[in-house]
């Protein structure tokens, strides 16, 4: 038995309706649609759903049966939970004169580069900045693309190990080098 696919996902604050392969979610934030494997079939018993093998699909290797239904367990449980509440990446903008400025769906980078660089929001992401500039916040319903537009957005500026400045996220440790050394005497 897989060890994540066997825990049960809680529905507490979205409604589902199962049709065959097919999970249709709805809560707060989000709603759509999850289509399972054939291997799998979904049941909700209370305020709860479990994703269980379906008996004639266990003919298989045991190993890759686990790692589909704990693969498709995961990304449903996520599905669910960007309905209910939004993933939020937080970033940090370290350097002098470095900062963004949310416009609608762009965000607007100086980065100490010669000219700013606008970056264009996927449509399920949305961003917030602080009054100083310096603090980002990506929020989406689907975690996959909140990670995403971090990812892109950590690639126009990269925390360089010297002085540290670049974009990050908040809590990331940046691997410091030391300078050169002053060599004495000679």
């Amino acid at each position: 038995m897989s060890k994540i696919g066997r825990k049960p996902i809680a529905l507490a604050g979205v409604t589902i309706q199962l049709k065959g392969q097919k999970i249709e979610f709805k809560g707060p934030k989000a709603s759509g649609e999850y289509t399972l494997p054939s291997s799998l079939e979904a049941q909700k018993k209370d305020d709860l759903l479990y994703i269980t093998v379906k008996k004639d699909a266990q003919t298989g290797r045991k190993q890759d049966i686990n790692r589909v239904w704990g693969l498709h367990r995961a990304l449903l449980a996520n599905e669910l939970a960007g309905s209910k509440q939004e993933f939020q990446v937080p970033m940090k903008i370290v350097g002098l004169g470095y900062k963004a400025v949310v416009t609608g769906k762009k965000i607007k980078f100086t980065l100490g580069y010669s000219h700013d660089i606008m970056f264009d929001l996927p449509a399920k992401v949305s961003a917030e900045v602080d009054k100083t500039g310096q603090l980002l916040t990506i929020k989406s319903p689907d975690k996959q693309a909140a990670g995403l537009v971090y990812s892109e957005i950590r690639r126009l500026c990269p925390p360089e190990p010297y002085k540290g400045t670049g974009i990050r996220r908040v809590g990331e440790e940046i691997l410091r080098k030391a300078g050169k050394a002053k060599v004495s005497g000679g």
